[in-house]
C-alpha cells in the first residue's frame, strides 16, 4: 500500500485549518487515514505547526511519500534534515554525536531565525500602533484649532457690531444737525 503524507482540510470557509496526516494515496483528501501526526495554521503568522517528530520521521524512514506542502513543512521543522543525516549515520560518514551535534546546531539558528522574525513583527505592530495614535493626536488637535479659528471671527464680529452701532447712533445726531 502506497502511503503518503498529506494535509487533511478542517475549519471554516477562509479560516483553513489543517491536519499532518498519513493517508492511503488511494483515499480522498478528508476521508480515512492511518495515523495523525500533527497540525499546521497557517492564519497565524509566522505559520503554527505542531508535529510528532519521533513518529513523522518514522514514517518517512519506512517509506511515507510527503506531498509538496508537507514536504515544505517536513524541511521547515527538520524532519528531512534528520533523515538526511541519519543516512550519513549508515554509510559511516558520521558518528551518532556528530548528526546530533549539526542537527542541533541547526535547531539553533533556525529557531533564532524564528525568533527574530517574530520579534520584527512585534516591533513593526509597535510602530504602527504608536503612529496611529500620533496621527490620530494631530487630527484632534487640528479639529481643535478649526473649531477654535471658527469661533474666533464670530466673537470679533461680535465685538465689532456694538462698536459699528455707536458709530451709527453718532452719526445720526450729526446727520440731524446739518438739516
Amino acid at each position: 500500500m502506497a502511503t503518503k503524507i498529506r494535509l487533511q482540510r478542517h475549519g471554516k470557509k477562509g479560516k483553513p485549518f489543517y491536519y499532518i496526516v498519513v493517508a492511503d494515496s488511494r483515499a480522498p483528501r478528508d476521508g480515512r487515514f492511518i495515523e495523525r501526526l500533527g497540525s499546521y495554521n497557517p492564519n497565524t503568522n509566522p505559520a503554527t505547526i505542531d508535529i510528532n517528530f519521533d513518529k513523522t520521521l518514522d514514517w518517512v524512514n519506512d517509506g511515507a511519500q510527503p506531498t509538496d506542502t508537507c514536504r515544505a513543512i517536513l524541511s521547515y521543522k527538520g524532519v528531512l534534515y534528520k533523515k538526511h543525516l541519519q543516512g550519513g549515520l549508515k554509510k559511516g560518514a558520521l558518528t551518532e554525536e556528530q548528526v546530533e551535534e549539526k542537527f542541533n546546531a541547526w535547531l539553533e539558528q533556525k529557531d533564532g531565525k524564528i525568533t527574530g522574525k517574530k520579534s520584527t513583527l512585534t516591533s513593526a505592530k509597535e510602530e504602527a500602533r504608536k503612529a496611529a495614535l500620533a496621527a490620530e493626536a494631530k487630527k484632534k488637535e487640528d479639529k481643535a484649532a478649526a473649531i477654535a479659528a471658527k469661533n474666533a471671527p464670530v466673537a470679533e464680529v461680535e465685538e465689532e457690531a456694538p462698536a459699528a452701532e455707536e458709530e451709527a447712533a453718532s452719526a445720526e445726531p450729526e446727520a440731524e444737525s446739518a438739516e
